[in-house]
């Protein structure tokens, strides 16, 4: 078998816990899997390093003087597996096995990081290269770097890149929690979860694998998330299965827009539940909510619309918070799915400027952090389709 492993900044915080990670390694070692190391800077060393910067200081010093943490801890590591017979060496930018390359704006250059990755794996199995996690350099040999999360980039990049089987994530939470153990009681470890739902919870501030990395993940790569008590890298802990989808889809059948307005929606618990509760009940299925200053809007098929419509009169009838629900049909429905939206400005823009400048009528637009739902007229979807297409 051939694994790329982690170790975060915590799971390296101490003598002791760099030993448990370097007994870990020598397992796998021993019993004959290739492995290749990606190791971040100790505990908090990289934010320590950025706060003492107290001065104008150029990109390339920044990234010189940010990347003694990671450069730090390659060389112990490498340092306790050699105690412990595991011929090892740490890869560092400047090194001639170095994979990682970017352009000046810290963006990896694939094909070349692909050659060089590859090259590198050509190596495992005769010795464990421990490499910078979060470091990269240019094609002209200067120091880069890859921003937050960047040592999970390094790691699931290089997973792909080197054709490993597994890439194991060693970090401070046991996986994926179903709810954060800190606040609330009875957290349990989730035993597989989606790329799609583990990046929606990250760009929500699951802190567990960046975002960005997740991009790197194909079918054929198993990732997983273990705590860094573990001893055994290649059991325990989340598995991240699937890939994230880069696509544009439009559903095939045309939606309702069921809007209920009520002048106290805002501050009315429990309205969202009792309308959404009532079409559950009929077995009426939700395609999409989004929510106004005193509004609720249901998007639902619609050969169920009157259904839905009355479903949710009847409860305004009931209440004296609602007011009135009125229905649109004919709407039709276009999804983008992308892995950096929330890092990339102008998304939206990018897909209702077009459609404007095409005077194509919007419904509505409905966002997550990986995808944008835009809501037309059933009349104009193959034309808004075909925009947006072209946009992405």
């Amino acid at each position: 078998m051939r694994v790329v492993t982690k170790f975060g900044g915590t799971s390296l915080g101490s003598g002791e816990r760099i030993d448990r990670a370097a007994d870990s390694i020598a397992e796998v070692a021993e019993a004959g899997h290739e492995i290749a190391v990606v190791a971040s800077a100790m505990g908090d060393t990289t934010d320590e390093l950025l706060d003492a910067i107290e001065f104008e200081a150029t990109d390339r010093d920044e990234a010189e003087i940010v990347s003694m943490g990671e450069r730090t801890s390659v060389r112990l590591l490498k340092a306790a597996l050699t105690a412990r017979g595991i011929d090892s060496v740490f890869v560092e930018p400047g090194h001639p096995d170095w994979p990682v390359v970017t352009n000046e704006l810290g963006e990896v250059l694939p094909e070349e990081t692909r050659r060089r990755a590859q090259a590198l794996s050509e190596k495992l199995g005769d010795v464990v290269p421990i490499i910078t996690g979060f470091l990269a350099e240019d094609p002209e040999g200067n120091m880069t770097t890859l921003g937050r999360g960047g040592s999970d980039t390094t790691a699931i990049m290089l997973g792909q890149y080197m054709d490993a089987d597994q890439v194991v994530i060693v970090t401070d939470v046991e996986g994926v929690m179903t709810g954060d153990p800190n606040v609330v009681e009875g957290a349990q470890n989730v035993g597989e979860i989606t790329v799609d739902e583990l990046r929606n919870l990250s760009f929500r501030g699951a802190e567990v694998v960046a975002p960005s990395a997740l991009s790197y993940k194909d079918e054929d790569l198993t990732v997983r998330v273990i705590h860094y008590q573990h001893r055994d890298i290649l059991s325990g802990g989340t598995t991240i299965e699937g890939k994230f989808e880069h696509m544009v889809d439009m559903r095939e059948e045309p939606l309702a827009c069921l809007t209920v307005a009520g002048r106290s929606i805002r501050t009315s618990p429990g309205i969202l539940h009792t309308l959404s509760g009532a079409l559950y009940e009929a077995d009426i299925n939700v395609d999409a909510v989004a929510s106004g200053m005193d509004s609720i809007t249901f998007y639902v098929g619609a050969d169920v619309a009157d259904t839905a419509e009355n479903v949710l009169h009847d409860k305004i009838l009931k209440t004296n918070t609602l007011s009135s629900v009125t229905v649109t049909e004919d709407i039709a429905v276009i999804r983008v799915l992308g892995t950096e939206f929330p890092d990339q400005p102008g998304v939206v823009q990018d897909i209702v400027g077009p459609l404007a400048g095409a005077h194509i009528n919007l419904v509505d637009v409905i966002t997550s952090a990986t995808s944008v739902a835009a809501f037309v007229p059933w009349a104009d979807r193959e034309k808004a389709l075909e925009i947006v297409q072209n946009a992405f």
